[in-house]
Parts: structure tokens; C-alpha cells; sequence
């Protein structure tokens, strides 16, 4: 028997669960629960990823504290979960003084091995609102052509660049009051220490997926730098030791919640376990991360560096799967296909969307699309037309004319042990998380066994007398074969696996109780287990998962431009473009967007790779051609405009998941910057 960890990404506690969450966090749970089946002992933990810049000012937006903000979010969070099936052995929050004491140690531990640097950098700071500013916080006079009322990093009237400190008579947006110049310490993890380190541990075999490690050699070719870790108050997050108002950055804190949370589900319900077993440098037991693939550098690069210098051990595996489209396109709110999970879960059987996503999921990191119409028919098709069919056909004579009882022989045993032995090749699937070829092996399974059934029609045989027998025989050994069906699937389809288990009176349903076949067996009375799914249902669906669109505002102010020329391009000609209708153009959904990380891409002159947060749980990749017109430097921490329901675009140097607005006019090109005081993930009208 194993002893195994998982964990998934951690929700960030600033919105609702969603279908594009949901893949993810079905994954894991299908392998969790396939894992169980055979035997092995898994723990199953996660947690809220409660700290951060957008909580603090999404609380404040809500008139409410973080705290409170939190603790609301992780409720809907919670049951949101539940009602997917989707059961962790213990749910936290990184906001949990155990996380805070995991964390700081951690630090200490980097710290005294020599793996954390100070470097003082000056900043503009609100004296009365007692905070650094950044440059969309500040405005003033234009140094060169003296417009007024401009930002704290170009001029939008004469196009000049300039530091924030050159402004003049610069104000607070926040406050009113005039900024002073201060010096604040940065603290930074010395990732370059772990250069070496790192190259071996991402293509240790099995760790990680081969895509994944081959685009991690960027990062490596490129020269590792170092992590800033820290940010300065106010900040809700937790305070780093010996470094009063100094804050550790999100990403710092977030993955040792992994640690946190199953710590604190050892100390509530599990004390059988050890934290030391788990997390110790030289344990032997296995701890797997379910991440998305737009967070892999985080947990490839940063998270096994700060364990392996904290002197911990480090992740056995990181299992990633890709993005989630509907209908071939991004998720759109404008399109009803922003689905969220609480309004699914008040339209439909959540297990529908189980088994379409296990259909779908394989060990590769790709993406996955929701064709509603294909959901429709497969779901239809398959677990209703197939599985429950077989029950539904066979268990009303067995009720009825057999007094609940099945046949006291088996009277197609080499059929019945043909499905016993596949359950090996199935659980292999369940194991190298290849769910797609588990269910293909299983469906046709349940095409064998409608075979069978439809070949002997006992339905026809119960009219004919003196064949009562053979009905029996008929029925009791297709009760069997529904029973290996429900057995295999019930890793994905656990509340209809509950079901079977209850009508077929068994005290296990694990992969080992399949090697007893049911004979001279009493089940209860047949129950129907699922409902087709109902096309209306689904449009309903997608109907109350629309937006309203606003009345248009005022036009977004422009960030930055640049002296130089953009290659002008001639018009295009009537034909060689798509004219659209403003009905089309509403469609756009357009977000506030942060630029987190901000890189040269590498093979390209035109491309810059930004990381993205849009308010999501995870941030988002995009590629943007304006290398020409900017620096990495010059977007990083900047606020943009970026469509957010584009559908994901495959280039070679990777997935872009959006796109940054910008605009043009031959002498230069400007990023579209929102409003003072907006929020990463508000709508832009």
C-alpha cells in the first residue's frame, strides 16, 4: 500500500468557482478517489489562497475586511466543491497562523543557508494614506510640454516617458496629498542559487511532464534572477520575520499551504499520520501537486528552490492539465459560456460534467474544450443509453419474478471474468491518469453487455413459458456485468456508484470486490439512477450565465507611446478582412488586467510573453507583439486592457490566453491603460 499527498491549485479567494477551475479540480479528484479503489492511502488536501494586493482592495471595494472577505469566499468555495463531488479529506486557508509559522520558518531556513538578499529601492509614498505608490496612483504636471492632470509614467498629451520622481507638484489619486520620495527595502530569494539544482530536479524522470521541462530550459538558457518576495504595507498577507511592515509576496506563502493544510488535518482528524513521513528530506511516501500549466513556473522553479533550501523534500510529481474552452472558444460571459460552477450545479447533474471531463483528460497537457451539444449526446448516449440501461432492462425481472434474488450459478462466467480481468488494464488507465482510455475501455464494455443482452432478449423469453430460467440467468448475469461497469466508473461518477452499491445491497465497491461474481445474491428494488440530460436544461444554463451589457463609458486613457515609428501597413481592401456590426463588438469582453511578469521571448523580434492577473484564480499568458515599442521594465506592476474572451491561440512559443489592447497610428504604439483605482478582473465598458 502507498502512502500518497495530493493537493490542487489553491482558489484564490477574490471570486467564484468555474467550469475552467472545475477541470482541474475533477482531475484530481477522479485520481484521489482510482487510487482509494485500489487501496492505496491517499490524503487529499487544499486550501483558499487568501492574501494579496487584489483581496485587500477587493474587501475595501466590499466595505468589508479581508478577514471577512475570505471567509465568505471560501464558503461558496466549499460548497461549490461539495456539490461537484469533488471531497477533500481537509480544506484551509493560507490566512491560518499555521501557515504563518510554516512560512516563516521557511524564510529563516533560506535565510541562514545564504539564499535571501536586501536591496533598498526609492519609491514615491502617501504620506497620509501611508503607502507606496505606484505609477497609476500618482499624477501631476508633464516636466516637458507642463499638461496637467497626468500619470506618474508618460504624458498622454506629448508622448514622453519619464520616472514618476520627475512629475511635477505630483499628487496621491488616493489621498490628495502630495507624495514624498522614500527609500524601502526589497527582499529577494536567491533563485540563481539553485540553478544546477533545478535543471536536474525538472528532468528527473516522472516529475514532470517532457513539454513542461522543455519549456522550463527557456527559463534556464535565459539566466535564473533573483525573486522578489517581499511587499510593502499595507499589504494583507504575513509579516516577514525581523522585517517589520515587510510583507511576503502571495506566491511565497500560497504553496506552503500545501503543507499547512495537511498539517492541520493531521492535528484535526488524521493523528495515525506524520507530518515528518510526508515532508521530510528523505521520505519514501509520494506528494503530488494538480497544477494548471500557467502556473508551472511557480511550482517548477520557486516552490522546489525554497523547500530544498529550507532542507524538505520535494514534490514527487507535478500533474498538469491545459485550459478549458466552451464550443471551441474562450469562456465568454458574453456568450453564456462563463459558466459558473453555482449556477451549473442549479441546472444540471453534476455528474454529467465528471464523466464528460474525464472523457476528455489524459496524462498530456492539453487543452480541453465543452462542446455543449457533444456533452448533450455523449452523457445521453453513453451513461444513460449504455450503463443504467442494462440495469434498467434486467433488474424489473429479477424484482418482480424473481423475489429480488439472482441466479443461484452464473450461467456466462468465461463473459462475466472477461470484464473481471479488463478492471487491470482500467486501473492502470486510472493510474497514469489516462481517464479518456478508461472510459473508452469501459464503454465498450457496456457495448458488450448491451450485445449480449439484446442477442438473448429476456424481454421475449418472458412470454415464452418455461423459459423462466433462462431469464433468470439472462438477467442475473447482466445485473453482474452492470455492477463491473459501475465498479470501474466509480472513481468519476462516485454519487451513481453510491446508488448501485445501495441496489445491489454491497458492502464494498472498491476494484477488489469485482473478483466475487453475485450469485444467489438479493438486491433491492430498482430505482431509476440517472435522467437524460435535457438540451433546455443546458440552454437554460448558459442563458442565466450571461451578462448584461453596460451602457458605454468613457473611452480608457492611454499608458504609454513611444518615439518609435511603428512599420506602417496598408489598408486593408474590402474582402480581406471581416466587417462585424456593433452587436459583434459588444461581444468583446474587456478586463482590467496586471501585468505580473513581463519577458523577451526568445526567437521572436516582435513578441513579449506577459503573466497576467485578471482576477482569476490563476493568471494568464499572453503573447503581445509590442517588443518593438516596449521593454519588459516598462509593463511590469502596469495596469492594461486586455480582451478576455478570446479563444486560447496555439503558437510555437506557447499558448497565448488573451490580448493586451493597444493602438496605433504610424508614429508610435500606446497600451490601453484603464482608470485610476480599478481592479484587476473589472469589466471595462
Amino acid at each position: 500500500m502507498r502512502k500518497i499527498l495530493v493537493t490542487n491549485a489553491l482558489p484564490y479567494a477574490n471570486g467564484p468557482i468555474h467550469m475552467g477551475h472545475l477541470l482541474g479540480y475533477i482531475q484530481a479528484d477522479i485520481w484521489v478517489r482510482a487510487m482509494r479503489a485500489m487501496g492505496h492511502d491517499v490524503t487529499y488536501v487544499c486550501a483558499d489562497d487568501a492574501h494579496g494586493t487584489a483581496i485587500m482592495l477587493r474587501a475595501e471595494a466590499n466595505g468589508i475586511s479581508p478577514e471577512a472577505q475570505i471567509a465568505n469566499v471560501q464558503k461558496e468555495h466549499i460548497r461549490d466543491f461539495d456539490g461537484f463531488g469533488v471531497h477533500f479529506d481537509h480544506y484551509d486557508s493560507t490566512h491560518s497562523d499555521t501557515n504563518r509559522a510554516r512560512a516563516s520558518e521557511i524564510y529563516i531556513k533560506n535565510r541562514e543557508a545564504g539564499n535571501i538578499a536586501v536591496r533598498p529601492v526609492t519609491q514615491l509614498f502617501d504620506p497620509e494614506k501611508g503607502m507606496f505608490l505606484s505609477d497609476r496612483f500618482i499624477k501631476g504636471i508633464c516636466p516637458k510640454c507642463k499638461a496637467e492632470d497626468q500619470y506618474g509614467d508618460s504624458c498622454e498629451v506629448c508622448g514622453t516617458t519619464y520616472n514618476a520622481t520627475e512629475l511635477l507638484n505630483p499628487k496621491s489619486t488616493l489621498s490628495g496629498a502630495t507624495p514624498v520620495e522614500k527609500s524601502s527595502d526589497h527582499y529577494f530569494f536567491k533563485l540563481p542559487n539553485f540553478g544546477e539544482y533545478l535543471q536536474k530536479w525538472t528532468r528527473d524522470e516522472g516529475r514532470l511532464p517532457v513539454s513542461i521541462a522543455n519549456k522550463l530550459d527557456e527559463w534556464f538558457d535565459n539566466g535564473l534572477n533573483d525573486w522578489d518576495i517581499s511587499r510593502d504595507a499595507p499589504y494583507f498577507g504575513f509579516e516577514i520575520p525581523d522585517a517589520p511592515n515587510k510583507y511576503f509576496y502571495v506566491w511565497v506563502d500560497a504553496p506552503i499551504g500545501y503543507m499547512s493544510s495537511f498539517e492541520n488535518y493531521i492535528k484535526t482528524k488524521r493523528p495515525d499520520l506524520s507530518f515528518d513521513d510526508f515532508w521530510k528530506k528523505d521520505s519514501e511516501n509520494e506528494v503530488y501537486h494538480f497544477i494548471g500549466k500557467d502556473i508551472v513556473y511557480f511550482h517548477a522553479l520557486f516552490w522546489p528552490a525554497m523547500l530544498e533550501g529550507a532542507n524538505y523534500r520535494t514534490p514527487s510529481g507535478l500533474f498538469v492539465n491545459g485550459f478549458l474552452t466552451v464550443n471551441g472558444q474562450k469562456m465568454s460571459k458574453s456568450r453564456g459560456t462563463f459558466i459558473k460552477a453555482e449556477t451549473y450545479l442549479e441546472h444540471l447533474n453534476p455528474e454529467y460534467l465528471r464523466y464528460y471531463f474525464a472523457s476528455k483528460l489524459s496524462d498530456k497537457v492539453e487543452d480541453s474544450d465543452l462542446n455543449l451539444d457533444d456533452f448533450v449526446q455523449k452523457v445521453n448516449s453513453d451513461l444513460v443509453g449504455k450503463v443504467v440501461n442494462i440495469a434498467s432492462r434486467c433488474a424489473k425481472f429479477i424484482n418482480t419474478k424473481f423475489d429480488n434474488k439472482l441466479s443461484a450459478t452464473c450461467a456466462e462466467p468465461q463473459l462475466v471474468q472477461s470484464f473481471i480481468d479488463a478492471g487491470d488494464s482500467i486501473a492502470k488507465a486510472y493510474e497514469d491518469r489516462e481517464f479518456s482510455a478508461a472510459i473508452r475501455e469501459i464503454m465498450a464494455l457496456a457495448d458488450k453487455a448491451n450485445q449480449y443482452i439484446d442477442e438473448k432478449k429476456p424481454w421475449v423469453l418472458a412470454k415464452i413459458e418455461g423459459e423462466e430460467q433462462q431469464v433468470h440467468d439472462v438477467c442475473s448475469v447482466g445485473i453482474n456485468l452492470f455492477r463491473q461497469l459501475a465498479v470501474y466508473l466509480a472513481p468519476v461518477l462516485p454519487t451513481l456508484a453510491q446508488q448501485v452499491q445501495d441496489f445491489l445491497q454491497l458492502e464494498s465497491f472498491d476494484f477488489a470486490s469485482r473478483e466475487t461474481i453475485l450469485v444467489g445474491h438479493e438486491i433491492a428494488l430498482f430505482q431509476p439512477l440517472m435522467q437524460r440530460v435535457d438540451p433546455k436544461a443546458v440552454a437554460a444554463m448558459v442563458d442565466a450565465s450571461k451578462d448584461s451589457l453596460a451602457a458605454p463609458a468613457e473611452a480608457p486613457k492611454v499608458e504609454k507611446k513611444k518615439e518609435k515609428k511603428a512599420e506602417k501597413k496598408p489598408e486593408p481592401k474590402v474582402g480581406e478582412a471581416e466587417i462585424i456590426g456593433i452587436e459583434d463588438f459588444m461581444k468583446v469582453d474587456l478586463r482590467v488586467a496586471e501585468v505580473l511578469e513581463a519577458a523577451m521571448v526568445e526567437g521572436s523580434d516582435k513578441l513579449l510573453q506577459l503573466t497576467l492577473n485578471v482576477g482569476e484564480a490563476e493568471p494568464r499568458n499572453v503573447f503581445s507583439g509590442i517588443r518593438e515599442f516596449y521593454q519588459p521594465e516598462d509593463l511590469k506592476g502596469k495596469l492594461v486592457v486586455m480582451v478576455a474572451n478570446l479563444a486560447p491561440r496555439k503558437m510555437r512559443f506557447g499558448i497565448s490566453n488573451g490580448m493586451v489592447l493597444a493602438a496605433g497610428n504610424g508614429d508610435g504604439v500606446w497600451v490601453i491603460s484603464p482608470e485610476s483605482g480599478a481592479i484587476p478582473g473589472d469589466k471595462v465598458s
